[in-house]
C-alpha cells in the first residue's frame, strides 16, 4: 500500500534482503503499468568476489545494479561499476 500511495520515481536500496519485497512490488507495479518506478540496487563494498543473495536476486529485475569492485563487473555484465561509492 505504501508504494501504491506514494508512487515513487525511484527505489534506491542496498544490502539487506528486507528490500526484496519492496523491489518486487515496485517491479510488478511497473510491469502492469501502474507506476514507472526505477529500481536501483547498490551492492555492498565488502562484496568483492560475488554478489550477495539480494544482489543475485535483484540482478534479474532491477533497472540498475551498481557494484563497487571491477571484478564483479566482469562476472556480472549487466552491473554498473563506477568505482567505490563509500
Amino acid at each position: 500500500p505504501l508504494l501504491w500511495r506514494l508512487k515513487p520515481d525511484l527505489v534506491l536500496c542496498n544490502g539487506p534482503g528486507t528490500c526484496i519485497p519492496i523491489c518486487l512490488v515496485a517491479f510488478l507495479y511497473k510491469l502492469i503499468g501502474l507506476t514507472k518506478t526505477k529500481i536501483v540496487y547498490v551492492e555492498s563494498f565488502c562484496r568483492v568476489t560475488s554478489l550477495s543473495l539480494t544482489g543475485k536476486i535483484l540482478y534479474y529485475f532491477a533497472d540498475s545494479l551498481l557494484v563497487q569492485w571491477p571484478e564483479l563487473k566482469h562476472l556480472y555484465p549487466k552491473t554498473i561499476y563506477k568505482g567505490r561509492l563509500v
